[in-house]
């Protein structure tokens, strides 16, 4: 809470301010005292009242570090390379349950976003931990979204195929999503509002389509329009997202998402042709796998395998097509805004995260095949 006092005395205007939070931040300048006990607030050039971007100082580390922990897993980074890890680890079935659901709520969560133009908590009186996404707009909260969707689609996936007790899953997937959601009020990315909006919205898309996950999976793995539907689909929709008359983070994240949500949905249709590789053993729900060291040090070999093969494919697509859609338009290689452009943002991104889920869903497994990681 940023609380002001506000007093007039002897023709000076006199303003009293202070911060109440988890992270103790100072005045906007420095504070000095008058008389009656009263601060007064200048700026550091000069005696107006100024406002500059607050410091603070962190009281307590293990929740500091916590909170920064929990918003880290709703970034790319964390997309890339834990998501991918429920297939090369556990259950390809529950990645492709994950990633659909996923791919969905993101894109409803972003598009709400920009039709509804809610800005983010001002700061002062909040201090943001993140500048990335300052500039995108607040409700709802994406990163409430999609730790309820993640966590709650592999809770109540998971239940057909591997034996757990389901308190203990509840438990756990609501511990992961209220972190998450609660990191997005201490970065001061968000209000509570924004956070309260994101589950909620998450747990109503979870509510309607549960019914029709069978469905989906059975259109998704046995349809000859499956790829095409997969692909083109999400591509249409990067190309129509709304234009909001200025730069925004949010499209090319958007076409980031369905990228990759467009690429494991075809992925996992020619994956059922070609066989599988990697899928619990035995009837079904079979039990969870023993954490022995043979088996975390297998599970640690198919990360590392994993992560380079999706960061590799990230790389050398990304800059591929790059040059390509540089030289198309006649732009200067040099010229890194020039990424900002709908022309060239939204199919390099779509392109470059297509072919990380077409990989993730292909081609991943039949390397630890082939390198005897199976």
């Amino acid at each position: 809470l940023w609380v002001i006092e506000v007093d007039w005395t002897d023709n000076h205007l006199l303003i009293s301010s202070t911060y109440l939070c988890l992270l103790r931040a100072p005045a906007p300048g420095p504070l000095r005292h008058s008389r009656d006990g009263v601060f007064h607030l200048l700026s550091e050039h000069n005696d107006n009242i100024g406002c500059s971007r607050p410091r603070y100082e962190v009281r307590n580390w293990p929740l500091h570090f916590l909170f920064l922990f929990s918003a880290g897993m709703g970034h790319e980074i964390f997309y890339i390379t834990c998501l991918p890890c429920i297939h090369w680890n556990l259950d390809p079935f529950l990645c492709r349950r994950l990633v659909n659901m996923w791919t969905m709520v993101m894109y409803i969560g972003q598009l709400m976003k920009d039709l509804l133009k809610l800005p983010r908590p001002p700061s002062p009186p909040v201090v943001k931990l993140e500048t990335r996404v300052d500039v995108e707009y607040g409700l709802p909260s994406t990163h409430a979204m999609a730790a309820t969707a993640i966590s709650f689609t592999v809770l109540l996936s998971a239940q057909s195929r591997f034996q757990f007790p389901f308190q203990v899953g509840l438990m756990v997937a609501v511990t992961m999503s209220s972190l998450v959601s609660l990191s997005r009020l201490y970065t001061g990315m968000h209000s509570v509002l924004d956070v309260i909006s994101g589950v909620l919205l998450s747990a109503v898309l979870i509510l309607l389509t549960y019914p029709y996950w069978e469905a989906i999976d059975q259109f998704q793995l046995s349809s000859p329009l499956s790829p095409a539907v997969g692909l083109m689909l999400p591509l249409f929709l990067s190309y129509t997202y709304p234009d909001l008359g200025h730069y925004s983070t949010t499209r090319g994240d958007t076409t980031t998402i369905l990228g990759a949500g467009g690429g494991c949905f075809a992925g996992y249709w020619v994956s059922e042709r070609l066989g599988p590789t990697i899928e619990p053993g035995g009837p079904l729900p079979a039990p969870l796998p023993t954490l022995t060291l043979h088996a975390l040090a297998w599970g640690a070999a198919r990360f590392l395998v994993g992560v380079l093969a999706l960061v590799g494919t990230r790389q050398v697509v990304k800059t591929l097509s790059l040059r390509v859609l540089y030289a198309w338009y006649k732009v200067p290689r040099n010229d890194s805004s020039a990424r900002r452009r709908k022309e060239i943002e939204v199919p390099y991104k779509f392109v470059t995260y297509t072919a990380v889920g077409l990989v993730n869903s292909i081609l991943v497994n039949r390397i630890f095949v082939l390198l005897g990681l199976s």
